[in-house]
């Protein structure tokens, strides 16, 4: 059932993100990237680690320095769709540099 919910809840959001980009791009990509998303991840992390403060400090610690191949990711996007690269290149071009900065990410938080 707690998958369901998971679900549901996710898809949610990326539901209300979709809608709302028909009339105001910026306001979904606000949306996208809101805290509500990872305070539901934290609540998730809290209920399946029984509240283990320091696996909720772990996660909030990988969440706050995550943010930084997220920037890349989207700055990378907006780089690409200023020189209007085709949709496929650009998430090709942003994943890659997202999952460079996510592997030193990784390597510098271990």
């Amino acid at each position: 059932m707690q998958i369901l919910v998971k679900a549901v809840v996710s898809l949610g959001i990326i539901f209300a993100a979709t809608a709302v980009a028909r009339r105001w791009p910026s306001a979904a990509g606000l949306i996208a990237v809101m805290p509500l998303t990872g305070a539901l991840v934290l609540v998730w992390v809290h209920v399946e680690s029984g509240g283990d403060p320091r696996v909720m400090g772990r996660f909030t610690r990988g969440a706050l320095w995550g943010i930084l191949p997220s920037i890349l990711f989207f700055l990378v996007a907006l780089v690409c769709f200023r020189r209007n690269l085709p949709l496929s290149i650009v998430l090709a071009a942003s994943f890659g540099v997202w999952l460079c900065a996510a592997f030193i990410h990784q390597w510098m938080l271990e």
